[in-house]
């Protein structure tokens, strides 16, 4: 199984963001009841691997459609702000 990429960040405050892309390796979504980017930080610096393109490592979001034995099986996923919170935008509940 391939992860999901992360094909658009909006959340240009974090670490691993650079030009609204994720750059981390692998992301972890959600908390068990919220579907933030639980990768999300703040640093004075970039991070990831500048060449690479995010992807989702794990998702902790059970009730979504898309959440499978907690890995997501969408093609792609979209983060951005939700009440000022990094979240996967790609979120449905099943």
């Amino acid at each position: 199984m391939e992860m999901p990429v992360v094909s658009a960040c909006e959340v240009d405050a974090c670490a691993y963001n650079t030009d609204r892309s994720c750059h981390a390796l692998a992301i972890t979504v959600g908390d068990v009841r919220h579907a933030h980017c639980d990768t999300y930080f703040k640093a004075p610096a970039k991070g990831g691997d500048p060449i690479a393109v995010g992807h989702v490592g794990a998702c902790k979001m059970s009730d979504c459609q898309h959440n499978v034995q907690f890995e997501c099986q969408a093609p792609g996923i979209t983060v951005g702000y939700v009440e000022n919170a990094a979240d996967c935008l790609t979120y449905s509940p099943a």
